[in-house]
Order: structure tokens, then sequence, then C-alpha cells
């Protein structure tokens, strides 16, 4: 793990002509992804974003149509935390418009939520049951971000609080002490969750992370991050803000609790 993920959270990579190859060819098929009707349910905040899970129908090795495989300096940075010879999972491709984000679906708490904190929110949890408590579901290996579009700072970049991936694990784990592993996935970790979330937006440093097609980030699994409304003077071409994210899943809880 590099030093700047290991302290602050995340990391910031230059223009990689590797990368950017591979953002050209994987454009098209993003935009494709958006439009397909049969992706149609990942529209959400009346239609200013594409949240688009596993939208990118990328083989494992990354590559789709002729972009080639996923490499670069930041894919292995990444692949370095999970094992180079991990298979990629289908990418997010997550678009957001002007306007975002409009009220639609969401009780006026949680879009206020999304308004004041950027709907800010660790990756790998799930909400389950009646009360929509939170579980740990989903544990990511890292999030990379890879912008497909040119964009302003002020088009809806992602944010991330730096330090807060120490202050969320110290939490899980005091949460999740005294059971056994293989019973962390039934936990109810909401309320370690929710007070750790508070503390750091009274702690952490909230930071915008841009970045342009051929350039990359990467978000270290447990980084409270979220995204920020569209901005008065925001631009974005071709089509919106288009990030793919590939977040491949790890073994285990215990694999993504490790420091």
């Amino acid at each position: 793990m590099t030093k700047a993920l290991h302290e602050l959270g995340w990391q910031s990579f230059p223009h990689d002509p590797e990368l950017a190859r591979w953002v050209d060819g994987a454009l098209p098929h993003a935009l494709a992804a958006v439009a397909d009707p049969d992706n149609a349910r990942w529209l959400r905040c009346d239609g200013t974003w594409f949240a688009g899970v596993n939208a990118l129908p990328n083989a494992a090795d990354g590559s789709i149509g002729a972009s080639g495989p996923l490499r670069g300096i930041a894919v292995d940075a990444a692949r370095d935390l999970i094992g180079q010879d991990r298979r990629w999972d289908k990418a997010q491709v997550s678009a957001i418009y002007p306007g975002y984000p409009r009220q639609e679906n969401e009780n006026d708490t949680a879009f206020g939520y999304r308004l004041r904190r950027d709907a800010a929110h660790v990756d790998g949890l799930a909400r389950a049951g009646p009360e929509n408590r939170r579980f740990i579901r989903e544990p990511h290996g890292f999030v990379l971000g890879i912008p497909l579009t040119n964009t302003t700072i002020e088009a809806s970049p992602l944010v991330v609080w730096e330090g807060s991936h120490r202050i969320m694990r110290a939490a899980f784990l005091a949460a999740l002490a005294g059971q056994e592993p293989e019973n962390w996935t039934r936990v109810d970790v909401t309320d370690a969750y929710v007070a750790a979330r508070r503390h750091c937006f009274e702690t952490c440093r909230r930071v915008a992370v841009h970045a342009r097609p051929g350039e990359a980030y990467l978000i270290h699994r447990l980084a409270l991050h979220g995204v920020i409304p569209w901005g008065p003077n925001a631009k974005a071409a071709p089509a919106g803000r288009v990030i793919a994210y590939f977040r491949p899943l790890l073994e285990s809880v215990d694999d993504w609790l490790a420091d």
C-alpha cells in the first residue's frame, strides 16, 4: 500500500498513455450502457444520476471492445492491494448530469443528507430488515476511479474525508469484537457506523477529487466518500460526468478490515 493511501485514504495518479487508450475504447460502451433501456433501473435522483453498478460489460482482464486489457500505473497500484492475478469485476458506470441531485423517492432526511453531506458512505455496507439496518456484506478491495469524460471540478466530483479509513476500521472492529469471524456479516454495525461517520465529519478534512481522462484515483476501501452536487458553472463533455469504478470483492470481511 502506498504512503498516501495508507495515511490519507486516497491517491491520485497523473495522465497515463496506457490508461488513456483504455478510456478511448471503453467510453462508447459506457455511454451505450447508460442508454440501454435494460439499465433504466439504475437511474436515480429524477434522471440526474445513473448509478450503473456492474453496468460496463468488460472482460476479466478489463478489456471491452477494442480497449485492450486494463493497464497503467494506477491499475498496478490497485492490483498490488489484492494480488496481480485477480480478475476484474464488471465496472460501475457512474454518470451524473446538470441538476444533480433532484429529489425522487427519497424522504426529506435522506435528500437533505445527500445535499449537505454529499451522500457520504463507506462501500461494502448493505441495508437489510424492516428498519434498514447496516451489515458488512460486500467487502470491496478498493475503489479505482477512471474518468471517461472531460469535466471541470464543479461537475459533481467524488469527495473523500482524509483519514476516515482509520476511524472506520476502529469502529467496525469494536462493533465486531467478541463475535466469530464467520458471523461478521450478520452483525448489525449501524450504530457504530453512524457514530464513526459523524466523527469523520467533525475531524477529517473533506477533499474533492478531480481527474481527467487518462488520469485516475484510488480510494481506500474503508474511506468515507461521496459525491458533490452539480455546481452552477460546471461543464462536462461529451455526455455528463461519466466515471468507471472498479470495486473487486475480497474473500472475507477479515481481509476488508486488514490494515
